[in-house]
This record gives structure tokens, C-alpha cells and sequence, in this order.
């Protein structure tokens, strides 16, 4: 195989706080050797025309790092082996269509940064010839092959925060708040936010719950309202989107499905608020923090690794590792990092160990306290 010269760079998925930290170590190490860069906008859909890409150079990237989202532009929208678009040539194959831009645009190779859905899309394109490499983000950090990925970090801080400022009306008004967070399959984020935010109750999808057990200890922790007993007036709790009771269904926001089949997850925060209200003494009220969490500028820890995977993604680019996923192990930033098969991940996920982390019996965590 010829040396590669160019190489495009693509977001896709939802947006992350890293990404553009990713972008600037691609395109410094790349043109280190002598690879000129290509950033692809918004995901896949910036192979469909030429113009939907543009040349990045170091110039081009100098303090973006700390920027949060993408200066790409990102899609969660679409899955190009289920679609056809409408190009200045007429109708076409989505894929078919990206992967002779590709050809066209001069590239020799992809680096894809993203999340599942993303990553599963790349594994396909690489099938049909393309070389790429992937780095993972997604704030759930349920990907497999990785003990890290972009974003989680970041999400966690923020969270962590609201979490925090919620002690203050849920105490002045003695109610119980909920905060939904995000998490389809996996609870990373509400378990590692809770601990760290001192939630009272951690829900997470793969531990069902029973809602008597809910109310049982809601009362005792805060006992008869109205009532001095040395209690506290307040709760916080923190609950996963795609947490379920033992006896009920995962929650969605409508009956609608994306471009991979996924359910729109959403609410459980609104009916664990309305059945506390309806079955105990105490109000509640529900948040659901939807995209914020992931919003605002990158923590230390995400610029380092977006940095750390890039850079790792640009020397296996430059040594014609295709095919492959950047994979952490250990704990971030100080941990080591490999390349895996993108096809030994795809479609597979990380979910919380609950038998090493949780106490089933007492509905408490290990090793912490709570």
C-alpha cells in the first residue's frame, strides 16, 4: 500500500466535550508527517459533495481545545446503508456515494470519531474498503474495548453540579428531586455522579427497581413531614434515562425511532416524581438535563485524552493500522493505549458490574458508604 498524503477527519453522533481536542492532535500529527488533513462536516453527509469539506492545518486548529462540541459539525441522524440521498448527480446510494467521494476527494483514509452508532456505521464502510480508524466518545462510556471514552469526564462535572445546586431548593422547599441523566443501556453516568454529587438514591438500567423500595427509603431518610425529628427536609435522586421499575417497561418520549431502531428514552424522572407525590407524603419534582450535561468547555481530563487518542489515531494512521479503534485501559488520563479490531466492538457495549459495585439486598453501593 502507497504511503497515505491525505486523510479526512469526521465527528459523528452526538456531540461531546473532547472532540475538538481530537481534531487538533490529528491534524498536528498528521502533518508532522507529512499527511495533509481534510475535515469532513457534519459526520458521513460531508462525503455526499465536495464542498462539504475543507482543509484543516495547524493554523486552523491553534486553541480550539478548549472549545466544547465540534468545529466539524456532528449528525445523530441517518444511517447511510439504510438511505439514499439526492446529490448534483440525482438520486444515489448513500454509501455507494461516500464511498466514491472518498475516492474522488483523494483521501487515503478516515479517522471516525464517535459513539455506537457512529463506530458501527465506520465498521461497515471499512468492510467496503475504506481504511479508517476510530476513536470512541460518547459521555455514557459504554463502549466496549475501552475503559475510557470522550466526554465522560466532562458530563460527570456537570451533572455532578446539578446535583449539588438541587440540595438548595429541594431542602428550603422539603421535596424530593429527581435528576434524569442520560444513559440508554448503561448507568455510568448516574452511578459515578451520584456517588460524587451525594444523590440519596441511584437508579441505573441495569439494576430494575421496585418502587415500594423507593418510598421505604424516602421515609427513612426523611421521615413525617412537617416534623422536627433531627431528618433531613430533602432528597435528591438520580436516575438513568433507560432505568425501569422490576414490574414496568423502559420509558420513552414517543413512539418514534432513530435511523438503528433506537426508542427516543425519556420520562422516568417524571413518573418516579408523580407516583413519590401520589403514594408518599412528600413533593417531588423531576429534571431531565437532555443535552446541557454534555455542553460547555472540556474538563482537563477530556482535552488530555482527546489529545492522547489523536495522536494515537494519527500514528496508526501513518503506519496503515486500519481497521482499528483507539482502546484506553486503565484510568484516565495515565493509562495506556492500544488499537483493537472495530469489529470485535461494533455493536457490542460496557455496562455498570453491578455485582462488584452493588449490594442487590440492601440497595446499596460497595465499598462507599451508601
Amino acid at each position: 500500500m502507497p504511503p497515505i498524503s491525505r486523510i479526512g477527519i469526521l465527528t459523528g453522533g452526538g456531540d461531546a466535550p473532547g472532540l475538538n481536542a481530537v481534531i487538533r492532535a490529528v491534524v498536528k500529527s498528521a502533518c508532522n508527517a507529512g499527511i495533509e488533513c481534510l475535515g469532513i462536516e457534519d459526520s458521513f453527509d460531508g462525503l455526499l459533495e465536495p464542498d462539504r469539506s475543507r482543509p484543516l492545518t495547524p493554523r486552523d486548529v491553534r486553541g480550539i481545545m478548549r472549545l466544547g462540541g465540534t468545529i466539524l459539525g456532528t449528525l445523530n441522524t441517518g444511517n447511510p446503508f439504510s438511505s439514499s440521498v439526492e446529490t448534483s448527480e440525482g438520486t444515489r446510494s448513500y454509501s455507494e456515494r461516500c464511498v466514491e467521494m472518498f475516492h474522488k476527494m483523494g483521501l487515503g483514509a478516515l479517522v471516525t470519531i464517535g459513539g455506537d452508532g457512529t463506530l458501527a456505521i465506520a465498521h461497515q464502510f471499512s468492510e467496503r474498503g475504506i481504511p479508517l480508524v476510530g476513536v470512541p466518545k460518547t459521555i455514557d462510556r459504554d463502549l466496549a474495548g475501552t475503559d475510557y471514552t470522550l466526554g465522560f469526564d466532562t458530563a460527570l462535572r456537570n451533572i455532578t453540579q446539578i446535583l449539588e445546586r438541587s440540595r438548595t431548593p429541594a431542602g428550603s422547599h422539603g421535596w424530593v428531586q429527581i435528576v434524569e441523566v442520560m444513559g440508554r443501556h448503561a448507568g455510568h453516568l448516574a452511578l459515578w455522579s451520584g456517588v460524587a454529587g451525594q444523590a440519596h438514591i441511584i437508579l441505573i438500567p441495569e439494576l430494575p427497581f421496585r418502587y415500594n423500595r423507593i418510598f421505604h427509603l424516602l421515609r427513612d431518610r426523611m421521615g413525617e413531614p412537617g416534623l422536627i425529628e433531627g431528618k433531613p427536609r430533602y432528597a435528591v435522586v438520580v436516575v438513568a434515562e433507560g432505568a425501569r421499575a422490576e414490574d414496568g417497561d423502559t420509558i420513552t418520549l414517543d413512539d418514534r425511532q432513530d435511523a438503528f431502531g433506537h426508542a427516543r428514552l425519556g420520562g422516568i424522572g417524571d413518573v418516579l416524581a408523580t407516583r413519590i407525590a401520589n403514594e408518599t407524603p412528600y413533593e417531588s419534582r423531576a429534571v431531565l438535563l437532555g443535552h446541557p450535561q454534555r455542553g460547555g468547555p472540556p474538563s482537563a481530563i477530556d482535552r488530555i485524552m482527546g489529545l492522547l487518542f489523536g495522536a494515537r489515531a494519527a500514528e496508526a494512521v501513518a503506519a496503515g493500522d486500519f481497521g482499528k479503534l483507539v482502546s484506553a485501559r486503565g484510568i484516565a488520563p495515565a493509562c495506556e493505549l492500544s488499537l483493537v479490531d472495530i469489529s470485535a466492538v461494533s455493536g457490542k457495549i460496557q455496562t455498570v458490574d453491578v455485582a462488584r459495585h452493588y449490594d442487590t439486598e440492601r440497595y446499596h453501593l460497595k465499598g462507599i458508604g451508601m
